[in-house]
Formats: C-alpha cells, structure tokens, sequence
C-alpha cells in the first residue's frame, strides 16, 4: 500500500516520544531458545505470561536494557503458530510504547495505514496493543502499547 500524506498530515507535529518497547521474537522450541538465550545474555525469563485470547505464551528478557518478547504458540489456530508455519522462527515485530494506543489507532489510521484487528485489546505485560499491517511499515509488522490504566 502507498501511503500517501495530505499537506495537513505533512505539516502535523512529528511523534518523538515514541520509544522502542520490546523485540517479538516467535519461537518453535521455546526451550531451545530459552537455553541459547541464557548462554548468550547469561538471563532467564523475568516474566512469563498466557495470553490466552490469542493462543500464546510470552516469556520476556532484560537483554542489556532492550525487552526481547518470545512469543510461543499454545493453539494450533493462534496467529503465532501461522507465523511460524510460514515464515519460520525469527522476528515477529517491533513493539513502541505511546501515551494511548486509543489515540494512536486513530492517528495511524487518518494516515491510511491498515491496523489490524478492530480496536485496541489488551495484550502481554498489562498493556493496550494493536498493530499495523506489515504491508504499511516497510514490511515490519509493528505493534503500539501504552499502559492498561490509561
């Protein structure tokens, strides 16, 4: 998709408080991973987590300051192990804290880019997410996150 901007979009204020919030990696042996990981950053898991809306399990690192996210399918129908059957393991996505995804979603959205799903749902690690068609974003999929108390 081309996405083209209106002079009113050129000229709005540019985003600089976006920061990178973790690194989706899917995995298939996630105890193959776990284990590399450990002998690679000398880390365990800090957190462990179900999200069981969308079939997976997370399992997040400090990884010298930058949040990894492992993503390990449990459903057979879960977008993680159509991930994997495609493509194989390896990046998933880049996640970018926002102030609130609500605002985000429809700021994103007036700029023609394809967000996925419906509405901003609540995902891993107590945050609002969504995420934008690869298609859109240099054919990274990317998700935006901000707190669930927002």
């Amino acid at each position: 998709m081309n996405v083209y901007l209106s002079r009113d979009q050129k000229n709005q204020e540019i985003k600089t408080d976006m920061k990178l919030e973790h690194i989706g990696i899917a995995v298939s042996d996630v105890e193959e991973t776990r284990n590399l990981f450990q002998l690679v950053f000398g880390a365990t898991p800090y957190k462990t987590e179900d999200v069981l809306s969308e079939g997976v399990r997370t399992h997040f690192y400090d990884a010298g300051g930058v949040k990894l996210e492992l993503l390990e399918s449990i459903s057979p129908d879960s977008s993680i192990e159509r991930f994997i059957k495609k493509y194989g393991p390896g990046l998933h996505h880049l996640a970018f804290a926002v102030d609130s995804a609500a605002a985000d979603v429809d700021r994103l959205s007036a700029l023609g880019l394809r967000v996925l799903g419906e509405a901003p749902k609540l995902g891993a690690d107590g945050k609002i997410i969504f995420f934008v068609h690869p298609k859109d974003t240099a054919g990274v999929l990317m998700e935006f996150c901000s707190p669930a108390n927002r």
